[in-house]
């Protein structure tokens, strides 16, 4: 997919002074809490409101959406309150019936992003509609699916495109339901910056109280907005209660977030920013040199196990020196997390250069 200036074109055409805000519970439940959710939202800078129609659950016998009747509540909030509105499709039925009831933003669940042949479906079923669509990061960390799901749909001739970041699966325990890895979306953002990219923060953080914490974050890496679960009384939600919002609460997160400039026009401060960068990219060097160092002695074990005929992984070893780093990483203001991701990125390169010297 070429970088085209024209995926950008339906975001500045709505000419917002402040980041695109998608809102709205994360089920429609009945007629009665739409509409009431959508009238608390529609002076509140609100953009589009949404509301899953059709809610994929992991295992059967869960609330799995009230369907194609909840397209029309829609339909009302639109008339009664004037915002566009929104919802998830994933397949040709659920497009074919969103087009009839003039959805105007459709999006690509996660769980749909993971098979391109869903997406394909979809794109098929799209082709040529100036709708919006957007496309979910796929469940498991994997950039060029995210990419191809949105090619397919440049290729069915859909050029109001964007991408919706909600984090990443894992089986590590961590403080978010799904692990943001912003890295891959500012990858993303690097090779397609005229891609519009939204920050779900609902699903990042699985969590209600984190949701002002992420969204600043998405902010402050340049991302065009959010996309935020918000129910009227959301501990009684039917699905993803703990991670909803009220209004109220919504429009308090909105109130307090912080818009960042790209760039600064003044002398001294660009140049006190070029000499810390200047600073970084030094210690970034060095942090290669020592990591060159440490691989290099890595392969001087690989070859005394090799002659020993030792196993490559040494579990008791591993152990005590991730707890080691993590105790003095903590004394030096880094987060567990981080230690974790670290050393066993370093540790997994390791084990590569001691198991290619054990099978030479």
């Amino acid at each position: 997919m070429e970088n085209k200036k024209e995926l950008r074109t339906w975001l500045d055409e709505l000419n917002l002074e402040h980041p695109l805000v998608v809102a709205g519970p994360c089920s429609a439940e009945t007629e009665e809490q739409v509409l009431k959710i959508a009238h608390e939202l529609k002076d509140a800078g609100v953009s589009y409101f949404r509301a899953g129609i059709w809610k994929p659950r992991t295992r059967p016998g869960m609330f799995e959406g009230v369907g194609a009747l909840g397209l029309k509540w829609l339909q009302k909030v639109k008339a009664e309150t004037g915002m566009k509105i929104a919802t998830e499709v994933a397949n040709a039925a659920h497009v074919k019936l969103a087009l009839e009831h003039d959805v105007d933003l459709l999006w690509i669940g996660a769980r749909s992003t993971v098979s391109p042949f869903i997406v394909q479906e979809i794109a098929e079923a799209l082709d040529g509609t100036d709708k919006i669509v957007l496309v979910k990061n796929p469940v498991n960390p994997d950039l060029a699916l995210w990419l191809g799901g949105v090619e397919r749909l440049y290729t069915a001739g859909i050029k109001n495109l964007g991408v919706i970041h909600r984090g990443f699966s894992t089986y590590e325990k961590t403080k978010y339901r799904n692990i943001p890895e912003w890295q891959i979306a500012i990858e993303l953002q690097n090779r397609f910056p005229d891609l519009p990219l939204i920050c779900d923060p609902s699903h990042i953080t699985g969590n209600r109280d984190n949701i002002l914490d992420v969204s600043q974050t998405a902010l402050d890496l340049n991302f065009d907005g959010l996309i935020i679960e918000t129910h009227t009384d959301p501990d009684n939600a039917w699905s993803d209660a703990a991670q909803q919002v009220t209004p109220a609460s919504l429009i308090k997160i909105m109130a307090n977030l912080k818009i960042r400039k790209e760039t600064s026009g003044g002398a001294a401060y660009n140049k006190e920013l070029n000499t810390l960068r200047a600073q970084i990219d030094v210690i970034d060097s060095s942090l290669l040199e020592a990591l060159e160092k440490r691989m290099r002695i890595s392969d001087g074990i690989g070859k005394l196990k090799k002659s020993g005929n030792v196993s490559v992984l040494q579990t008791s070893r591993w152990n005590e020196l991730l707890e080691k780093m993590i105790s003095e990483g903590k004394d030096k203001g880094l987060s567990e997390e981080f230690i974790l991701r670290m050393f066993k990125a370093i540790h997994q390169e390791s084990i590569n250069h001691q198991e290619k010297i054990l099978k030479s």
